[in-house]
């Protein structure tokens, strides 16, 4: 019985393997390095101004200051 069981349990560990490898090597080829960069809808263009706020330690002191 115990030759069963090592058996079925060798049989799983290859799908299981066989199912990992399978699904890296098609990630892998699925990843290509030629495909043009997806930019956010919102990201600002190149030259184009952001607000920006500055929550830094010595700007929020000098608000509470005040």
């Amino acid at each position: 019985m115990n030759g069963w069981f090592a058996a079925l349990y060798f049989l799983f560990f290859a799908v299981i393997a066989g199912g990992a490898f399978a699904m890296m090597w098609g990630n892998i080829r699925n990843t290509t390095w030629d495909k043009p960069i997806k930019r956010h809808p919102e990201a600002p263009e190149s030259g184009e101004e952001v607000l920006y706020a500055n929550f830094s330690r010595e700007q929020l002191e000098e608000l509470y200051q005040k």
